[in-house]
């Protein structure tokens, strides 16, 4: 599902309101996740899942192609662990 049925489908589900206003929910969700994130922070959806912030040391890759050695630089990368109401819908434990 992308940004925009996810939008049409609460728009659909919430006749009582506008789908601008539906769309400015969700991306305000959005942003507020994002720079929680930016800004370091773990964002816990409970039943869902928690969304955090890794940090990938500095290290030696290689280029697939030539070979050659690349340094790459530390990053931070996005994670994503589902909570176990989730986990359990997507392994048929439904209660």
């Amino acid at each position: 599902m992308i940004r925009s049925e996810l939008i049409q489908k609460l728009a659909d589900e919430n006749p009582h309101l506008y789908q601008r206003d539906v769309e400015k929910i969700v991306n305000t969700i959005f942003d507020e996740i994002t720079q929680a994130m930016a800004s370091g922070n773990r964002v816990e959806l409970r039943g869902f899942g928690a969304f955090s912030v890794k940090k990938r040391d500095a290290r030696t890759g290689r280029n697939p192609r030539t070979g050659e050695a690349v340094e790459v630089e530390e990053k931070f990368v996005p994670f994503f662990k589902t909570g176990k109401l989730l986990r359990d819908r997507l392994n048929g434990k439904e209660d």
